[in-house]
């Protein structure tokens, strides 16, 4: 089992003897496609390193129109029957008090100072009522289990799991294979069932009818979705922080691929694959330049938080982000849905998320002004009052 960081409570949870398959979020390949995967596969990882060299190729492919909010038929073949195409509600966060507020900004006590906009706020006065009344109230759920995305681990959201724990929630961090403190070695992990085996052995051992609030990070997204799709009866909600959110038949590359092309994209240039079993093979992992990583990931974060990142992130296994995810009305589609986007993004543009909201539109969209890809470190307060507020809506009949 994977690595879990800071479960709150004492006393261990039973592992039910009941076990469920998990075969409705992968889709394989077998017989003489592998040739062609390959190939495929080699061919995008060139692309990735070189998006300049296709760019004539593939820019009526790749560009996101953002005056238009239609669905191409493409894309709605791929959404289960129950997603509808409106447009779903939205809700900004910018954090700053109104002139009346008393409310007072300290800085960090790193050298780069707390973004302006995030409000520095007892974690209690969050909540629509006294700490004492919520843990009396009944929530669908009030454990949080939290996902990274690809390179960071589950020490990334430290600072969301004191929040919500002093708002008296449980909040579980997990380490996904080949992450953080996780043993397995990133080259060595060739599918997404096996990258997500720590979550999914955690669902396994829910006890009861225990459901969680479930929470993605950047690939973090895919493997995500690919739980709602094994657990639905698991999961209350499901939140996308700046995520993959995939259609049915996608792959988590496609999300960072399919942006549009500048010359001062720099996910391109901070990446480097590696290529574990020989150049004449499909990369295994990808690793991130640590000097860009700051202004690709971190660019808002605070510098303590950029340190921590630079000496904790692993290489990314290539091969779960280049597997097509298999999406079903019947259990992905019966699970709500939440999206947090950020607008300061230099890893996921705001178009890409834009696009991504278009095609698979959820319950609700979060924007986070003043955001990097990593609200969890930039805006940590600002992304626990969405927290709460999702937590604390009436479930659905």
């Amino acid at each position: 089992m994977g690595n879990y960081l800071g479960c709150m409570g004492s006393g261990k949870k039973k592992k039910t003897t009941k076990k469920m398959s998990v075969n409705g979020g992968m889709r394989r390949t077998r017989g003489s496609l592998e040739d062609e995967l390959m190939m495929e596969q080699q061919a995008l990882a060139h692309m990735a390193l070189h998006p300049h060299h296709h760019e004539h190729k593939g820019a009526q492919l790749l560009r996101f129109d953002s005056s238009s909010n239609s669905l191409s038929s493409l894309h709605r073949d791929h959404l289960p029957a129950t997603v509808t195409t409106t447009a779903p509600p939205r809700r900004s966060y910018s954090g700053k008090p109104s002139s009346s507020s008393k409310l007072e900004y300290t800085r960090s006590s790193s050298t780069r100072p707390r973004h302006s906009s995030d409000l520095l706020l007892d974690p209690q006065q969050l909540l629509n009522c006294t700490r004492e009344a919520f843990l009396a109230a009944t929530l669908e759920s009030k454990h949080f289990v939290l996902v990274h995305g690809g390179g960071l681990g589950a020490w990334c959201w430290y600072k969301s799991i004191a929040l919500l724990e002093e708002s008296g929630f449980v909040a579980t961090a997990v380490d996904l294979a080949g992450s953080g403190i996780e043993p397995t070695e990133p080259n060595q992990i060739k599918s997404l069932a096996q990258y997500v085996k720590p979550l999914v052995e955690l669902l396994e051992n829910l006890s009861g009818t225990e459901k969680v609030i479930l929470v993605g990070h950047n690939i973090g997204g895919a493997c995500i979705s690919f739980a709602m799709e094994s657990f639905p009866h698991r999961i209350a909600k499901a939140i996308f922080v700046t995520a993959s959110m995939v259609c049915n038949g996608q792959r988590a590359f496609d999300v960072f691929a399919k942006q549009e092309k500048s010359a001062d994209d720099l996910m391109p240039k901070a990446q480097r694959f590696i290529y574990g079993n020989g150049t004449s093979t499909p990369p295994t992992a990808v690793e991130l330049d640590k000097s860009l990583v700051r202004d690709l990931f971190f660019n808002v974060s605070p510098a303590k938080d950029v340190a921590l990142a630079t000496v904790s992130m692993r290489p990314i296994p290539f091969a779960p982000a280049m597997e097509k995810i298999t999406l079903t009305a019947e259990n992905y589609g019966c699970v709500r849905r939440f999206f947090v986007e950020t607008t300061e993004d230099h890893a996921l543009s705001p178009a890409a998320q834009c696009n991504m909201i278009n095609q698979n539109p959820p319950e609700q969209v979060f924007t986070l002004k003043g955001s990097d890809h990593s609200p969890f470190f930039s805006k940590p307060q600002s992304l626990h009052k969405i927290f709460l507020e999702i937590a604390q809506l009436d479930a659905k009949e």
